[in-house]
């Protein structure tokens, strides 16, 4: 009898695991802990930002990227390369809404600024971004422009140029990146994107 009572009690705590969504997500979030940070924080030296906080829509939107192969398939992107297996072994988009939500349910965490740039000249050459992203840098859910504001300044360094140079942004099905390509075009070169990177480490999240 207390040998029944025990596997029921296990498979109860499975099923428990696999229908309720937070803890599922939290589940999940352990293989993301791994680049990421067990608060999501982020992790320099792998290449990974900070996730915390991150809109739902967004993190959802993101992982099919990568599931599907809209992103993490170009050679030059070692970063999006090792985050797009990671996006694989997600068994179905339950499991992937369930990881997006205990994500963004994370509380953010401001990162420290490691580039150095022109904020006045940065806030010039931000108002291209403002129609999508906001004046405060918190995005649009509807256009799905991410939050900028509070997002780790050598990433968002890394996506820029990663736009500029072809890298990101080329897939036919990648309709934001499609959209950000001639936006980042119109930074003429590195001290360009540093200093507008520089005036968004300024905004509050």
């Amino acid at each position: 009898m207390l040998l029944a009572l025990v596997a029921t009690l296990g498979l109860a705590g499975c099923q428990l695991s696999a229908t309720d969504p937070s803890m599922r997500g939290r589940e999940l979030f352990a293989t993301c802990a791994s680049c990421h940070g067990p608060k999501g924080a982020g992790i320099r030296e792998l290449g990974a930002p900070g996730i915390a906080g991150m809109k739902e829509p967004y993190l959802e939107l993101q992982l099919q990227k990568f599931r599907t192969g809209i992103r993490g398939t170009q050679f030059s992107d070692m970063e999006g390369m090792r985050m797009r297996p990671m996006a694989l072994s997600l068994r179905d988009d339950n499991d992937l809404k369930a990881v997006a939500t205990y994500v963004a349910s994370l509380p953010s965490v401001r990162p420290a600024p490691t580039i150095k740039g022109d904020v006045q000249a940065g806030q010039a050459l931000y108002a291209t971004c403002i129609p999508c992203h906001g004046a405060d840098g918190s995005g649009n859910e509807a256009l799905m422009a991410p939050r900028l504001a509070g997002v780790d300044d050598w990433y968002l360094a890394t996506e820029l140029r990663n736009y500029k140079n072809g890298i990101r942004g080329m897939n036919p099905r990648d309709t934001q990146g499609l959209l950000m390509v001639p936006m980042v075009k119109t930074l003429a070169d590195e001290d360009a994107i540093n200093n507008v990177v520089a005036y968004i480490g300024t905004l509050k999240p």
